[in-house]
């Protein structure tokens, strides 16, 4: 059994398992944390910012989706120091990227008083919207640069590395390398990436139509769990639908065969189920 440690939160004492991060922690004492980058199922990236908390003792302040508790910390979650730094955070991030399908952006935007209009004025909201596959369409004038799609395309799951962050400052981007377009590039079209996207800059094609359509609507999509029929690893799938129709397949997170991850024929190759050819 491993050793625990012990560390106040908001001056309450609260024991944990060491290599707990602070996040975790917080989460046990029952003090909620907003997060962007931190998922699940990733390496922490610590790009966002957004879990930051105060540390006594501390000259700045720490992401609690990584730093690990440690015997004695007296950690201060809701500081005025800590909550500027989150409305900041909001507010920089809304002023290069669309929030309309980045519901946790949005939460945090409200629940720190965020202006939308602080800095607007940088570049990301003219970019393109690439379509050059029939899977998934990448819309980058939404993308907050989390890193969720390049852990989930890199040891984290897929192990295939097709895509980096290349650029810096208002100039940085998700990239497939030489400023290619995804067919030319490594990438194997698992849609992993679109899997753990916070935002909608990476959307499955047949959302992205309905969506444009006018036809996409969350409240009328059915959810039915099977097993996927390829081959027999057994990657449990849900499958989504609406008007009587598959319009995106996903998996669990909690699941621990996949984690939430699935290959190319998991994730896309539904299609022969609506087909009306003999």
């Amino acid at each position: 059994m491993g050793s625990s440690v012990s560390l106040k939160i908001d001056g309450r004492t609260v024991t944990v398992s060491e290599g707990t991060t602070l996040r975790e922690a917080c989460e046990k004492a029952e003090h909620s944390i907003p997060t962007l980058c931190w998922h699940e199922n990733l390496t922490p990236a610590n790009a966002c910012r957004a879990c930051v908390v105060e540390l006594k003792g501390s000259r700045t302040l720490v992401a609690s989706c990584s730093r690990a508790a440690e015997e004695g910390m007296e950690v201060m979650t809701d500081t005025e120091r800590v909550q500027n730094a989150r409305k900041v955070v909001a507010e920089l991030l809304l002023s290069t990227s669309d929030a309309s399908l980045a519901p946790d952006l949005r939460r945090l935007a409200e629940e720190s008083g965020a202006d939308a209009e602080r800095f607007r004025g940088g570049s990301n909201w003219d970019q393109p919207v690439r379509v050059d596959n029939e899977l998934y369409v990448r819309d980058l004038s939404k993308c907050i640069l989390c890193y969720r799609c390049v852990e989930a395309c890199g040891t984290d799951a897929q192990n295939t590395f097709a895509i980096q962050v290349a650029g810096r400052g208002f100039d940085a981007h998700i990239d497939a390398g030489f400023g290619r377009e995804l067919p030319e590039s490594d990438c194997v079209f698992c849609g992993n990436c679109v899997a753990v996207c916070p935002t909608g800059a990476l959307i499955g094609k047949t959302e992205w139509d309905l969506r444009n359509e006018g036809k996409w609507d969350e409240t009328r999509i059915s959810t039915t769990r099977t097993i996927c029929s390829y081959c027999g690893v057994g990657c449990e799938l849900e499958l989504n639908v609406l008007d009587n129709k598959i319009v995106k397949v996903t998996s669990p997170m909690d699941n621990p065969i996949t984690q939430g991850m699935l290959c190319v024929k998991g994730r896309y190759g539904y299609e022969f189920v609506q087909s009306e050819e003999a």
